[in-house]
C-alpha cells in the first residue's frame, strides 16, 4: 500500500515538474503581413527568440492587406502592413502603432542608362503618357512596367505618392517585394517599385528630383517616396504575455539598431 502511494505521489510530482517546465518554455508570437517588412520583422523577430529562450516567433509574408485581415480574424498576433490603416479598417477596431519608415525605392536594370527621375515623370511613365526610356534620356526601348499586387502596401504607398491610384498600366503585378526586384534586374527595360529595406544590388535605385533615398532622407522627408511601417492589433483583444513583449521591444529605443541595420528608419 506503502509502495503504491509513493508512485501516485512520484507520477504527480513528475507531472507537476513537466507542467511548471512547460509553462516557462511556452510563449509564441505570430505575425502576419507585409513582405516589405520581412529583413526589419525578421531581424527583430531574432533578437527577441535569442532574449527568450523557448519562445517561438513566426513571420508569415502575405502582405500588408492579407496581414491586416489576419489579425482581424484572430489568425495571428499582430498584422504587419506597409501602409497606413483606411479609415473602414479602424472602424472594425483595428489600431496601427508606428514601427519604422521605409523609402519605396524605385528601380531599374543596372544596365539602364537612367539615373534619375523626377515624381511627375515617374507618374507618367506608369499611367502609359510616357512609353519609351529615349523620352527621359535612356536607350530607345518600351518600358516595361512591374509593380505590385492590389492590396500591397507597397503598392499603395506608390500610388498614393505618385498620385496614380488606379491608373497604372502594369505590364506585371507581383505578389512580393522579392520578385519585384527579380523581375527588373532581369529585363533591362523595366522599371518598378520595392522596400528600399530590401532592394539588393541586382537593380539599380533611381534618385527622385535629384535625391536619392537614405535613411537621412526618409527622416528628414527630402527623399519624398516613402510609407510608414506599421504594427496592426485589435483594440479589443488582449495580446498574449509573450506577445506583448515582443511588441514592446520592438517599439522601443533598444530596437533602433536592429530597424536600421535592417534598412528602415526608427521613428523612436
Amino acid at each position: 500500500m506503502k509502495k503504491g502511494i509513493n508512485i501516485i505521489l512520484t507520477a504527480a510530482l513528475t507531472l507537476a515538474t513537466l507542467a511548471g517546465c512547460s509553462k516557462t518554455a511556452a510563449g509564441s508570437v505570430a505575425t502576419d503581413g507585409s513582405t516589405s517588412m520581412e529583413k526589419v520583422i525578421g531581424a527583430l523577430g531574432e533578437a527577441f527568440e535569442s532574449e527568450n529562450k523557448g519562445v517561438t516567433f513566426t513571420y508569415n509574408p502575405t502582405g500588408s492587406g492579407s496581414g491586416i485581415t489576419a489579425v482581424s480574424e484572430g489568425r495571428c498576433d499582430i498584422g504587419l502592413s506597409s501602409r497606413s490603416l483606411k479609415d473602414e479598417e479602424k472602424a472594425q477596431g483595428l489600431t496601427e502603432t508606428l514601427l519604422a519608415l521605409d523609402g519605396i525605392a524605385i528601380i531599374v536594370n543596372p544596365d539602364n542608362p537612367v539615373s534619375d527621375l523626377d515624381l511627375d515623370t515617374v507618374a507618367k511613365i506608369y499611367t502609359g503618357k510616357v512609353t519609351n526610356w529615349s523620352q527621359v534620356g535612356g536607350d530607345n526601348a518600351e518600358i516595361v512596367l512591374i509593380g505590385r499586387e492590389a492590396g500591397s502596401g507597397t503598392r499603395d504607398g506608390f500610388e498614393s505618392i505618385t498620385g496614380t491610384g488606379d491608373q497604372c498600366q502594369y505590364r506585371q503585378e507581383l505578389t512580393s517585394t522579392g520578385d519585384v526586384i527579380t523581375t527588373v534586374a532581369g529585363n533591362p527595360a523595366a522599371i518598378g517599385y520595392a522596400s528600399l529595406a530590401s532592394v539588393k544590388d541586382t537593380v539599380k535605385i533611381l534618385s527622385i528630383g535629384g535625391v536619392a533615398p537614405s535613411e537621412e532622407t526618409v527622416r528628414d522627408g527630402s527623399y519624398v517616396v516613402q510609407r510608414p511601417f506599421v504594427l496592426v492589433t485589435k483594440e479589443d483583444s488582449k495580446l498574449s504575455d509573450t506577445a506583448q513583449k515582443f511588441f514592446d521591444f520592438a517599439t522601443s529605443a533598444e530596437a533602433n539598431e536592429l530597424i536600421s541595420a535592417a534598412g528602415a528608419v526608427p521613428v523612436k
